[in-house]
């Protein structure tokens, strides 16, 4: 549980406008009283995340993420609560009580500082003796001394135990560096060894300028070629992308997305100083939402083989949902910006840049190559595909352009190709329509929340509904809070999910503390089902004796009992109950 006080975060969330700090990573389109955009935490076409500004809260219908303001930024930025705290009073100008730092929070400050050590062992490694190997190495990638500086590169000694040794005597313990996936475990688990060895290292470096984790390049084969540090409680690949903490500083509105970290560092030695790549994994939507924050536009620069174009293809995909302008890079005579830069230099690489296509060109030209345009068949199949991109872009003077110049090339009426785009985007819309319809009617009982299979809740369904709408009621109406657990305790609450979660809220009551500090004592997965809960009823308006009505539900589960139960009681437990159900008959 947090030590911050409760007035703090109260002073927090008033000082927090959610609309504000949400739209910092999502695109949001006001639809009465609610706030909707794409979900950062899926990938979506149809927007299904939607902000309650009255409530200050957000719930996605799409992938059932949901909770505070404190746990948006705690699932969009990966960090614990008193970090997430820590990140709004910094935005919102307050400062957070000096003391109030949770061991969670200390124990991810030492797998950083470990994190940060490593990284100057080798560094300092690489400039002696022995990384003579890997200095060779990149200086035939021809890296400068500026460069290799810049970006802290670095080398692991090939030895079992080279940097376990070193950090033992900088004071870290077997645990942390096991945590901080410096070091595996022994066979007989009582020691640990290396992860990286023989390599050369690449620091990953944060947008706040922690070293959170580190990429291994192979010097000999066998073995993967690059190893990359797995997830961590201060690292997840799939938010974070290499070098961005130095291209964000860069005073271009747009960003180069390249596939690797030699990529990256060639381009920031010739001058383009915006690269940045993914670790070692494929684009997420996680990352695009990231490269949302700090660019206006950004430039696929994939490798020119098939899995590149693929890469590509995805990629597109997945910026559409953010709102970043694409460009792709069309390299020929190179498979990567590395081997451009070398073979042409760094002037005809900009000029490549700067006729880059945009993502809708690229994609005709994709589909243009599927087909052969000097016959009928390839002429229909063509324009086929070529209708259903034009349907899915939003923007009429986009479509009217593209559908000019591709019709006069295969020497057809644009008009017929409009009209075939008009009754496709209609019968798009239409299925998104039915797709949506289908998703309010999954949501529209407070139950439906709980989609996963709940073998608990099925066996007791209209107990479950009953439970499930009070802490609905509860979510949208904590005053009533009071009344209610002054009528019902936990215990005797059905399903073991809502017990619990109506057992935190009573706890909190009873310390006298705010709904508002609910999201310090829940999971966020629990703080989703709550929020989610009173999403499911946004729109329905609390009825007098509601919560009497639910609560007598609850109740008379105990007035129940199944067959095997009744053979099964004792005498005493016989007339207890017989009395007990006698009395509320």
């Amino acid at each position: 549980m947090s030590l911050i006080p409760d007035s703090f975060i109260a002073e927090l969330k008033y000082a927090s406008d959610i609309e504000q700090v949400v739209s910092a990573y999502v695109r949001l389109t006001r639809r009465g009283r609610t706030l909707v955009g794409l979900c950062p935490f899926h990938n979506e076409k149809t927007p299904s995340f939607t902000v309650y500004p009255e409530e200050g809260h957000f719930y996605c219908f799409g992938c059932g993420a949901g909770g505070d303001i404190i746990t948006f930024i705690r699932r969009a930025e990966n960090l614990d609560y008193v970090e997430a705290v820590r990140l709004l009073a910094e935005r919102a100008g307050l400062n957070l009580p000096e003391d109030e730092r949770d061991e969670a929070g200390r124990w991810k400050m030492r797998l950083l500082e470990c994190n940060r050590a490593a990284a100057h062992f080798f560094h300092d490694t690489l400039a002696s003796p022995a990384g003579a190997r890997g200095l060779r190495y990149l200086r035939s990638r021809a890296l400068g001394d500026g460069t290799i500086r810049r970006f802290g590169l670095g080398y692991a000694p090939a030895g079992w135990d080279a940097l376990t040794g070193f950090l033992r005597t900088k004071g870290y313990s077997r645990e942390e560096l096991i945590e901080a996936r410096l070091a595996s475990s022994g066979r007989k688990g009582d020691g640990c060894f290396d992860l990286f060895r023989d390599r050369v290292m690449f620091p990953i470096i944060d947008v706040r300028g922690n070293v959170v984790g580190f990429g291994g390049r192979a010097l000999e084969d066998g073995g993967p070629k690059y190893l990359n540090s797995p997830d961590t409680a201060v690292f997840k690949k799939s938010r974070n992308l290499f070098a961005l903490e130095k291209a964000k500083g860069s005073k271009s509105s747009s960003l180069i997305l390249a596939e690797g970290y030699m990529d990256v560092i060639a381009l920031h030695q010739a001058g383009f100083t915006n690269a940045v790549a993914t670790l070692g994994t494929a684009l997420t939507s996680e990352q695009t939402s990231l490269i949302a924050k700090y660019a206006e536009e950004v430039i696929l620069s994939y490798d020119s083989d098939g899995a590149g174009q693929k890469a590509t293809r995805r990629a597109i995909g997945l910026f559409a949902q953010t709102g970043v302008r694409v460009r792709v890079l069309h390299m020929e005579g190179a498979k990567d910006p590395d081997e451009y830069i070398k073979r042409f230099g760094a002037t005809r690489f900009k000029m490549l840049l700067e006729g880059s296509r945009g993502a809708v060109e690229f994609e005709i030209e994709r589909l243009r190559s599927g087909f052969d345009l000097e016959t009928a068949e390839g002429k229909v199949g063509f324009l086929g595909e070529f209708v259903r991109l034009m349907a899915g872009i939003p923007n009429a003077i986009e479509r009217d352009v593209y559908i000019r110049r591709t019709a006069g090339e295969v020497g057809v009426s644009p008009e017929a190709v409009e009209e075939r785009v008009r009754l496709e985007r209609k019968r798009q819309r239409s299925g998104e329509e039915r797709r949506q319809q289908r998703d309010l009617k999954m949501y529209a009982g407070a139950g439906a929340v709980a989609a996963k299979a709940d073998p608990e809740r099925e066996r007791n369904l209209r107990f479950a509904v009953a439970e499930e709408r009070l802490l609905s009621l509860i979510m949208r109406r904590p005053e009533e809070l009071a009344y209610i657990a002054a009528r019902i305790r936990p215990e005797q609450f059905v399903t073991s999910r809502n017990r619990r979660l109506y057992s935190a809220l009573c706890t909190l009551l009873e310390a006298g503390r705010p709904i508002e500090a609910l999201s310090s004592v829940v999971e966020m997965e629990d703080m989703a089902y709550l929020t989610g809960l009173a999403a499911a009823n946004a729109a329905v308006r609390p009825q007098s004796g509601e919560a009497d009505d639910y609560i007598r539900t609850i109740l008379s589960h105990e007035k129940e009992k199944t067959r095997e139960e009744l053979v099964g009681m004792n005498d005493a437990d016989w007339a207890q109950w017989l009395t007990s159900a006698r009395r509320k008959s």
